[in-house]
């Protein structure tokens, strides 16, 4: 009789034939819309914001921003295939769920209320995206820059950044509204959360990977029993709508707005490269320059299309990172399967008006599980680290204090320059630029390093001093805080202000 883990493994391992690469594992068609159905609830609140922002600040109809979401969604499962499944040149082939880029808000929303409107948005996306695709490959070589203290530190602060999300999930997700921060939100997220970990907890290993699916299904029921959840207008508006090309209008082109967006597509190319070594560390796979460059044109030409269809920028989401670290579900086609849903969502709103109708504070329960398990992903990476005699530890104190400073007052780069501030605005490309340049400059640019550089150096490792080590006899140990000799007495310590005396 097999046991229960044997038997886990077997189903985790189903299909893993041949390439002996984790990510090509399969599971049955059933398992992986069930974890692919996962993957989009956890994103589904991100992918959503940002066509609800930029329409807003546009102005446009319920109608038109509605449009916005089918497009964002359509897209984003078309991206999430090319990055799964992959072609020649595109695509890393790793578990990533790819979506609208929130990195792209703040520039698209000034582009519209510039007198731009969405048009300019969708040209500069598009002469960006183009950008970012002839130069993914020079950004592919800096791999070997990324030991694991730059990638361990990158990895850490995504899940730290993202923790605020989860945290205003919780509290309604709406801030205007009369109930946030409610008790009534937080006990909500408290409830999902609570159903996570007990889910975790059985020894089911099908529940414990669906925890969270299911987690978020009984805290939907909960929300509804107890009048927080409405799912009363799913059945206004239309079935069925295929995202129809240039319906918002066609792509203008203006210099300022381009050179902004090219920025953004900096800031978006670092962050995709962060997620795609993340999920590879998480994984346990390879992930070489060739494959980085992969997912990197993978992601621009995602967003050099999306414009076509009324969307905008793609990039890797790393909420779903963390899921991936929760579930230990490895596999990139349950994420394809993920990919195809989100499709269907785009062409059925329908279904869409379903997933929108889940409270957010069921999100946010789910968030702190997921988001945290990245932080924790990325401090097991440090664990790794070896930290003697080197500047290691100050590259990654700085890094994810410099990370943190966005999260920790969002405003501090108010009065900064615009190209700055969209860069640094977002924590986890401020501690990826800076973990990228201590690293240079302490671990490759050697010269003028000694071994006792600072503070930080003395104090990475222990040390004992040479006099010390004299005044000790073979067999002498230190024991439950005295020091006995090789004949088992103890031995006198004296402290040092009266050894001065002598």
């Amino acid at each position: 009789m097999k046991s229960k883990k044997n038997s886990a493994s077997a189903v985790a391992g189903k299909g893993h034939k041949g390439s002996g690469r984790p990510e090509d594992q399969r599971l049955s068609v059933g398992s992986s819309f069930a974890y692919g159905f996962q993957h989009v609830l956890t994103m589904y609140g991100g992918i959503i914001a940002v066509p609800l922002i930029v329409g807003q600040a546009a102005g446009l109809s319920p109608a038109d921003v509605g449009v916005l979401i089918a497009a964002a969604l359509f897209m984003g499962g078309l991206a999430t295939l090319l990055q799964t499944i992959g072609i020649p040149f595109f695509g890393s082939q790793l578990p990533l769920v790819q979506g609208v880029s929130f990195a792209s808000v703040a520039t698209m929303v000034a582009i519209v209320t510039g007198g731009g409107g969405l048009p300019a948005v969708f040209g500069a996306v598009i002469v960006s995206a183009a950008i970012g695709l002839l130069i993914a490959p020079v950004f592919s070589k800096i791999v070997r820059f990324f030991p694991p203290v730059v990638t361990g530190t990158v990895i850490t602060t995504i899940g730290l950044t993202l923790m605020p999300v989860a945290a205003n999930w919780a509290m309604g997700g709406n801030r205007k509204a009369e109930d946030y921060g409610s008790m009534a939100n937080i006990g909500l997220a408290a409830v999902t959360l609570a159903l996570v970990l007990l889910l975790s907890k059985l020894g089911n290993a099908t529940i414990s990977r669906l925890s969270i699916l299911l987690a978020m299904v009984v805290g939907t029921i909960i929300a509804v029993i107890t009048g927080m959840a409405n799912f009363a207008k799913v059945s206004e508006g239309p079935i069925v709508a295929f995202p129809t090309p240039f319906h918002l209008g066609a792509p203008t082109f203006e210099i300022a707005a381009i050179i902004s967006m090219v920025i953004v597509v900096l800031v978006i190319l670092t962050e995709t490269m962060a997620d795609i070594l993340a999920v590879g560390e998480i994984v346990g796979t390879r992930t070489d320059s060739k494959r980085i460059a992969a997912g990197l044109r993978a992601d621009m030409v995602s967003s050099l299309v999306a414009p076509v269809f009324g969307s905008f920028t793609q990039s890797a989401f790393a909420q779903n990172v963390g899921l991936v670290a929760v579930t230990k579900i490895k596999s990139r086609y349950v994420v394809a399967a993920g990919g195809v849903i989100l499709v269907l969502l785009g062409l059925l709103p329908v279904l869409g008006r379903v997933v929108a109708a889940v409270p957010t504070a069921v999100l946010g329960g789910a968030g702190i599980v997921l988001f945290g398990t990245v932080a924790a992903s990325g401090i097991r990476t440090l664990a790794k680290v070896e930290y003697k005699n080197n500047m290691n530890l100050i590259i990654v104190a700085a890094s994810i204090g410099f990370g943190m400073i966005p999260i920790a007052s969002p405003t501090f780069y108010d009065k900064f320059p615009a190209w700055f501030g969209t860069i640094f605005h977002s924590g986890i490309s401020s501690a990826a630029v800076m973990a990228i340049l201590l690293n240079l400059l302490f671990n490759h640019l050697k010269a003028g390093n000694s071994e006792n550089q600072s503070v930080f150096v003395a104090g990475t490792g222990r040390v004992v001093r040479e006099e010390d080590l004299k005044c000790l006899s073979h067999g002498d140990r230190y024991e439950d805080g005295k020091l006995i000799d090789c004949d088992g007495k103890e031995v006198p310590v004296q402290s040092s202000e009266k050894a001065s005396e002598h």
